[in-house]
């Protein structure tokens, strides 16, 4: 991917950016693209990354995407699996991020893993906070597009990342805006929602007293 290619500096960081934040959204769609487009000779993975190529890893991803796919689109059930996935998403992107600078000094691996990781739960953070505002929806359809949008989000951005990395990486930026201020808006609305709950519970605890 980046030594066949020649990725140079700038392309490299850009490439990290967009296959960490990809992870983060769905890392088994990711492991599964970018071993299918190294087996159809589209790109050369280094040699940090060839597992990734090998049939068994690709199978391996691939039947775990699919269960996801079913998983992740039920209500409630998604925040579980979301949930127990900060412990296997965030991880594999900084291993990838560390396998795809094989050729740097450990110290600049080490910083591309940190910062692999750190991408990939931001993405992770907010596809949790995502599905956190659209759970308490009566309806199932807003979960299921929104999980198919991430689905086909992480394997488009992984592909294009690998044709244009600068231009995947600035796609990357905006939606790390836009993560931030969806958080930020999700935290606010959970505040105000515990703060009426308070209110209730201690208007009705007000009212026993008075007819005691």
């Amino acid at each position: 991917m980046l030594a066949g290619m020649k990725f140079g500096g700038t392309e490299l960081i850009g490439l990290i950016i967009a296959v960490s934040f990809a992870a983060g959204l769905n890392l088994y769609a990711t492991v599964a693209t970018l071993g299918l487009l190294a087996r159809a000779g589209v790109l050369d993975l280094p040699p940090g990354l060839h597992l990734l190529s090998c049939w068994w890893v690709i199978a391996a991803s691939g039947a775990l995407f699919a269960l996801e796919f079913f998983a992740d689109k039920i209500p409630a059930f998604d925040l579980f699996w979301n949930a127990l996935h900060t412990f296997v998403r965030v991880p594999a992107a900084a291993l990838i991020a560390y396998g795809a600078t094989s050729q740097l000094s450990p110290e600049k691996q080490l910083l591309a893993a940190l910062a692999g990781g750190a991408i990939a739960l931001a993405a992770h953070g907010g596809k949790t906070a995502a599905r956190v505002a659209v759970t308490p929806s009566p309806e199932p359809a807003s979960n299921i597009a929104l999980s198919t949008g991430e689905d086909a989000l992480a394997i488009l951005l992984t592909w294009f990342a690998t044709r244009h990395p600068i231009i995947a990486a600035l796609i990357v930026a905006v939606f790390l805006l836009m993560i931030v201020a969806m958080i930020r808006w999700v935290v606010r609305a959970l505040k105000n929602l515990l703060r009426g709950a308070e209110d209730e519970l201690a208007a009705a605890n007000s009212k026993k007293l008075h007819t005691a």
